[in-house]
């Protein structure tokens, strides 16, 4: 019996489904499968079996699977198909847009907290409860009515001690790659589909970083 086209073995003998994905289309599948890739190159599936003809039998649902991707990957750019450019106007829109995403997120915290500190009290209680000795120069006992406890506040000084001098250091060099999940999830929102190594991408990804530098 014959493999089918797209099986292979890996060292251990068990077979996989693999398929190349056309370069044109590796970036839409990236985002079809909500990958953390920027780019999909294979698309590849264990079919958990060493024996042929079962792998052939299951290999048919998976290169299917394959082919409804290629094809969600394939809307996906006819629905926005890529440019070669961004007007000034769109940067500046979405440089904005992002600012002030920024700026809610900061006031949200502001009122209402990260989210931590009842985590933070909790086990501080645990470990009185189990009598286990610990020392933190934070308050024990109760979280803030409103806004932001003194340790969040210092967590939040510490990120930014942290992480403002990599992103001035890379807005410096021009190394767009500190933003570039950033600018990706903008023109997502935005309904652009611009060609990565296009000039206008480093732009929007400069002022990305200035914004960054600019509001952290």
């Amino acid at each position: 019996m014959r493999a089918l086209m797209g099986l292979i073995k890996d060292r251990h003998g068990t077979y996989y489904a693999q398929r190349k994905v056309p370069e044109r289309l590796q970036e839409a599948v990236a985002r079809v499968l909500n990958s953390d890739k920027s780019k999909q190159v294979f698309l590849k599936k264990s079919l958990g079996t060493k024996v042929l003809r079962q792998a052939n039998v299951a290999a048919t649902h998976v290169l299917a699977g394959f082919d409804r991707t290629l094809a969600g990957a394939e809307a996906l750019l006819k629905e926005r198909p890529v440019v070669s450019s961004l007007t000034d106007a769109q940067i500046k829109r979405m440089a904005e847009t992002y600012y002030a995403s920024v700026l809610a997120n900061d006031e949200e915290e502001r009122q209402e907290g990260t989210g931590s500190e009842p985590i933070f009290q909790s086990v501080a209680q645990q470990l009185a409860a189990a009598g286990v000795d610990f020392k933190t120069p934070f308050k024990v006992g109760e979280v803030p009515e409103a806004g932001l406890s003194d340790r969040e506040v210092f967590k939040r000084e510490h990120t930014l001690t942290e992480n403002l001098p990599d992103a001035m250091a890379a807005l410096a060099k021009g190394d767009t790659t500190h933003v570039r999940l950033d600018v990706d999830e903008l023109l997502e929102a935005f309904q652009r589909n611009l060609d990565p190594q296009e000039p206008v991408i480093q732009a929007a990804r400069n002022g990305r970083a200035w914004c960054s530098g600019e509001s952290a």
